[in-house]
């Protein structure tokens, strides 16, 4: 199972950092983890089939998370060759299938009908949803908005948890135990701290509470990146800590989680 972080970034614009997006490859399951704005171009850059996308599944329905939503379905639906005849499934947290139902009513009905197949889904906290025989998602709730939820991806070879927008949680730490790769929002230093987004030792605690076989750290707001967030991570968690960039790649199932 593959992982690109796309966009590494907040709503706050940055010349190095886009807002939310990871790719997850695994076999014939692509999928986007959240889809902010900038995200196509970024995977147009680093080379990833955007256009042979499976899945896109939002964390929760702050802009910076969906924003770029559709611009994907209007560019699968104008821009590929031959047209995309393979469903898009679009999963998220319950009121999922109504925002995309509201967005259309200002885009337009291309949004439901783009003409090819495409499936939205409210996914319930707790029930495995199998994106095809081999990965599997499952939905936690963390403390962010009322809807925001963490993502597992489950696959043979082990679990990558994305955490999504969140605060500190000792259920989500649970929930998360002894996944292969945690890939944790980072937003801001200690020193800004809030009850809704990790800095970067809360992010590090997290990690050593659920017993991550390794940490990523994503979604920098500005005044974080003055700082070493890697190391202020590994201060708490005793296991391999990457701060992530835009276009960083990472393999669950090579030995080292």
């Amino acid at each position: 199972m593959e992982l690109v972080t796309v966009g590494t970034g907040t709503v706050a614009p940055s010349a190095r950092r886009t807002s939310p997006c990871h790719w997850v490859s695994r076999g014939d399951v692509r999928v986007l983890l959240d889809c902010g704005a900038g995200s196509l171009h970024r995977l147009a850059e680093f080379g990833l089939p955007w256009h042979q996308v499976s899945h896109v599944i939002l964390s929760h329905f702050h802009p910076d998370h969906w924003g770029e939503l559709p611009m994907l379905v209007y560019a699968l639906k104008y821009t590929t060759q031959p047209p995309r005849s393979e469903p898009l499934v679009i999963l998220g947290p319950p009121g999922v299938v109504q925002l995309i139902r509201s967005l259309a009513e200002g885009y337009g009905d291309w949004l439901l009908d783009p003409g090819f197949p495409i499936g939205i889904l409210d996914v319930r906290d707790g029930e495995p949803f199998p994106l095809n025989a081999d990965v599997s998602l499952e939905t936690f709730p963390v403390p962010h908005t009322t809807e925001s939820v963490a993502l597992s991806l489950v696959a043979p070879e082990g679990r990558l948890v994305y955490t999504g927008d969140t605060g500190p949680s000792s259920e989500l730490s649970r929930w998360a135990t002894g996944c292969d790769l945690l890939l944790a929002e980072c937003s801001l230093p200690e020193s800004m701290a809030m009850d809704t987004h990790l800095t970067p030792e809360r992010a590090g605690r997290l990690a050593q509470e659920a017993s991550a076989k390794r940490l990523v750290l994503t979604h920098f707001y500005p005044p974080v990146e003055t700082s070493d967030p890697a190391t202020l991570a590994g201060k708490s968690y005793t296991g391999s800590v990457t701060a992530a960039k835009d276009g960083d790649r990472f393999t669950i199932g090579d030995g080292r989680g």
